[in-house]
C-alpha cells in the first residue's frame, strides 16, 4: 500500500513558487517524503502521505489544496487534513514521480497562508519486469579450431525495472544450453568458447541458449532467455585426400593429344578456397606421355594425353600422382601435409591398323611376249596388330585398265594376265591393295594401305 518511506522532514520554500505577502514571513511547510508502491493492488484510495503547515493550530481555519501532475485524479487531498491518497494501481516503468504543487489557504477567505512550494511523490520500483534481448535472437560466426575464449558475440538483455533501486535491475548472465562448447560472462553477456579444436565437419552449426536473470541471479529473480545460433567457418584443416591408392584407366592408342583419359578426385571436407588443389605426375614415364591438370572447380585432376600412343611399342605405364592444397594456412601445418598421392596405371588399347607393305614401291622386271600366267614378282604386306588378321590383295582397276596382270589374293604374287609387248609399252604402273580379313567373316577391314608395282620389259627377271 502506499506508505511514508522515512520519518525525516523534508522542507520546503527553496522550491517554492512565488506567492503573495504573508503576515507571517517565517512560517513553512512541513512534511515527509513521499512514495508510493508500483502496482499495488489494495483497497482503494491509499493514503500515502500528509501535508501539514505549521499556521494550521487545528481550528480549522486551514485548507488545503493541491495541483500539478495527477492531482484530482491520480492523487487526492483531503482539503481538512492534508491527508494525500492515491486512487489507482501506478506504474513505475510508465511513470516514475509525480511533480505536484501544494498550497495553504484560509478557509473562509481563501487567503494564502503559505506560499505554494512543490513537492514530488516518487513511485517505488517492484521487481515487475524481466529482462528482455531487444536484439535477439542472435546469429554469430567462428572460425573452427579456435582456441578456448574466443570471443564469439555480446549478448544484451535490457530490464526496465529501476537500476538505482535494490537489484531489480541487476543482471546475470548463464549458458542454459550449449555447455560444454560455450560459456558466457555472467556480467558482460559476451559469449566465448568454451572448448579448443571445434571442428566444422563434425558439427558446423550450435544452438545456444543465454539466459539473463534479475536480482543479481538470486532465487526470486526474474529472468528472460534468448538463443545465439552459432556457426563454424572453415579453415584449411583438412589435408586432401584420395579415395583409392590405385586408379586404372585405359585410352586407345590412336587418342590424340590433349585427350581426356580420366578424372582423379582427392576429397577434401574442406569449403571453397580451402579445398582446391593442384595435381601434378610425379614420375618421369608419366610425365613424359601424359599431362594432369586441374579443372575449373579446382577440385579434380584431368589426365590428357601429352603425346600420340603406340601400342605395339609400349602397352601400359604406371605413374604416381600427387593433390596438394593450393592455399595453406600455417596455423595448420602441425595437421598437415596438406597433399596425397595415388598410383595410376594406364591401360593402352590396340587399335586397327592397316597392313603395313615391306617396300613403299617394288619394281619388277619380265620379258615381253611371254604366255599369260608368266611370273612377275610378288609383294608382301605385314599385319602390326597384336593379332594379326589374314591380309588378301589385289590391284586397283583404275591402275590396270586393260587387266594386263593378275595377283594371287592369299600370296601376293603378281603374273601377267595377256602377252606384252614392249613396243606398245614399256612401263606398267599397279597400285596394290592390301586388306586385312576378319578371321571370322573374311570381310575386307576399312583400314588400307596402297603399294605401286612397275614392270619394264629387257631388265633381268625377277628383279625388284
Amino acid at each position: 500500500m502506499g506508505r511514508l518511506a522515512a520519518p525525516a522532514l523534508a522542507w520546503a520554500g527553496s522550491r517554492g513558487a512565488p506567492g503573495p505577502a504573508l503576515l507571517r514571513t517565517r512560517r513553512s511547510w512541513v512534511w515527509n517524503q513521499f512514495f508510493v508502491i508500483e502496482e499495488y493492488a489494495g483497497p482503494e484510495p491509499v493514503l500515502i502521505g500528509k501535508l501539514h503547515s505549521d499556521v494550521d493550530r487545528g481550528e480549522g481555519r486551514t485548507k488545503y489544496l493541491l495541483t500539478g501532475e495527477g492531482a484530482g485524479t491520480v492523487f487526492v487531498i483531503d482539503e481538512a487534513t492534508g491527508n494525500i491518497h492515491v486512487t489507482k494501481s501506478l506504474d513505475r516503468e510508465e511513470k516514475a514521480q509525480y511533480v505536484l504543487l501544494a498550497q495553504a489557504v484560509d478557509r473562509a477567505s481563501n487567503r494564502p497562508l503559505e506560499p505554494p512550494s512543490e513537492f514530488i511523490i516518487k513511485v517505488q520500483d517492484i521487481n515487475d519486469n524481466p529482462p528482455i534481448f531487444p536484439l535477439g535472437p542472435y546469429h554469430a560466426t567462428v572460425p573452427e579450431m579456435s582456441n578456448v575464449g574466443t570471443s564469439v558475440i555480446q549478448v544484451t538483455a535490457h530490464d526496465a525495472d529501476d537500476p538505482s533501486y535494490g537489484n531489480s535491475a541487476k543482471l546475470v548472465y548463464t549458458v542454459l544450453d550449449g555447455l560444454p562448447f560455450f560459456s558466457v560472462d555472467p556480467q558482460t553477456g559476451v559469449v566465448r568458447t568454451a572448448i579448443p579444436n571445434m571442428d566444422r565437419e563434425t558439427q558446423e552449426e550450435f544452438l545456444v541458449v543465454i539466459q539473463a536473470k534479475d536480482m543479481g541471479g538470486h532465487m526470486g529473480g526474474l529472468s528472460g532467455s534468448t538463443t545465439v545460433t552459432v556457426t563454424l567457418s572453415d579453415v584449411n584443416d583438412n589435408p586432401p585426400k584420395f579415395p583409392q591408392s590405385l586408379y586404372q584407366f585405359s585410352v586407345v592408342e590412336t587418342a590424340g593429344p590433349g585427350t581426356l583419359v580420366g578424372r582423379l578426385r582427392a576429397q577434401d571436407p574442406d569449403l571453397g578456397d580451402n579445398a582446391l588443389m593442384a595435381y601434378s605426375i610425379l614420375d618421369g614415364e608419366g610425365s613424359e606421355a601424359f599431362s594432369i591438370s586441374t579443372d575449373a572447380r579446382g577440385r579434380d585432376g584431368l589426365l590428357t594425353v601429352r603425346k600420340p600412343l603406340d601400342f605395339e611399342t609400349r602397352r601400359s605405364y604406371s605413374f604416381r600422382v600427387e593433390a596438394t592444397n593450393t592455399l595453406i594456412d600455417p596455423a595448420y601445418l602441425r595437421r598437415g601435409p596438406f597433399k596425397d598421392v595415388a598410383s595410376v596405371r594406364v591401360a593402352v588399347q590396340d587399335a586397327p591398323e592397316p597392313p603395313a607393305f615391306t617396300q613403299a614401291a617394288y619394281i619388277l622386271a619380265v620379258p615381253e611376249n611371254k604366255s599369260p600366267g608368266t611370273l612377275v614378282g610378288q609383294v608382301s604386306a605385314a599385319d602390326l596388330d597384336s593379332q594379326a588378321s589374314p591380309i588378301r590383295y589385289s590391284i586397283l582397276p583404275d591402275t590396270d585398265p586393260e587387266h594386263c596382270f593378275s595377283i594371287e589374293p592369299e600370296d601376293g604374287t603378281i603374273r601377267t594376265a595377256v602377252p606384252l609387248d614392249r613396243e606398245a609399252r614399256v612401263w606398267h604402273n599397279l597400285t596394290v591393295l592390301a586388306t586385312e580379313v576378319g578371321e571370322e567373316s573374311w570381310a575386307p577391314r576399312e583400314t588400307r594401305e596402297e603399294a605401286a608395282a612397275s614392270q619394264q620389259r629387257g631388265r633381268p627377271w625377277g628383279r625388284m
